[in-house]
């Protein structure tokens, strides 16, 4: 299924998978399953109030995820504070939404691990991706950081699903990056049928993520999109702050900003209700919390 098709709405992009799935491009494709600790750790977080021993017995049940609280909690941020030596103890110094965080972080990139050459660096500009988005979330009304931090993880997903699950697609990629003529899901459409962005929904759909990042992954490249009727609020607003995420990023990384930033930031700035200087004014929060550093 292509992105050049827009669903309107998560009801359609269910709907969508479903037949590409059944008798599309994506019955070729194999999703790595979602473990079963972070099917555990996103039940509980859906909650009004999650469960602080679910959540810490979750953390100690990998010994390898506990040792990374540990050490986060250990870190430069707490240099001033004494060092602790256990999940439970990293989890009250970092804060629930840190430490879930965190885990939901670990877990995805053991999960799908990363091996070629073109995707060196994904689940580390993915988690700086997430955190800068769950920073935004903080400032926009009726966005939870939960949300917007699972959409900045896995926004991209589609990526090392296609390049496990589809010959030919390494070279897809280098000739996407290299090509002028059209966009990266154009030359992903043109060669395999299907895209990132409908994959990257698909492995978030297997993993029981919420409905709107499912729909959110899907139309991120389908920004035009943006703010028309049909598509739930909630999706809208990951959108938009998505292409504010990837603008920041870009800049802290030195990096010129995606193609998309200039041509639809306007209309992402006014469905946020915001202005360049709240941007600015983001930036210097996220570099005063290290986010982007």
């Amino acid at each position: 299924m292509s992105s050049a098709f827009i669903p309107s709405g998560m009801a359609a992009i269910e709907s969508e998978i479903d037949h590409a799935r059944r008798r599309g491009p994506l019955q070729q494709i194999v999703v790595p399953p979602c473990p079963e600790l972070l099917t555990r750790l996103e039940r509980v977080m859906a909650t009004a109030e999650p469960d602080l021993n679910e959540v810490a017995r979750i953390a100690q049940a990998d010994v390898a995820m506990a040792a990374t609280l540990i050490r986060q909690a250990n870190g430069a941020l707490f240099a001033a504070d004494p060092p602790v030596s256990s999940a439970g103890q990293a989890m009250n110094r970092l804060g629930l939404q840190r430490s879930a965080a965190l885990m939901r972080a670990f877990l995805a990139r053991h999960a799908i691990p990363v091996r070629s050459p073109l995707l060196e660096g994904f689940w580390e500009h993915s988690t700086q991706r997430a955190e800068t988005l769950a920073c935004i979330a903080r400032h926009l009304p009726g966005l939870s950081p939960d949300l917007a931090y699972g959409f900045g993880l896995f926004c991209h997903v589609g990526q090392p699903v296609l390049m496990q699950s589809v010959r030919g697609y390494a070279g897809t990629m280098m000739e996407a990056r290299a090509r002028r003529d059209r966009s990266f899901v154009e030359t992903e459409n043109a060669n395999h049928r299907t895209d990132h962005a409908v994959v990257g929904a698909l492995t978030a759909r297997c993993w029981h993520l919420a409905a709107p990042v499912v729909a959110a992954i899907r139309l991120h490249h389908s920004l035009e999109s943006l703010g028309q009727p049909g598509i739930e609020p909630e999706v809208h607003t990951l959108l938009a702050a998505g292409l504010v995420a990837d603008m920041l990023v870009a800049r802290q990384n030195s990096l010129p900003p995606e193609p998309e930033w200039a041509r639809f930031h306007p209309a992402a700035l006014d469905w946020l209700g915001i202005a360049a200087a709240d941007i600015d004014a983001w930036r210097d929060e996220l570099a005063e919390r290290a986010v982007l550093a």
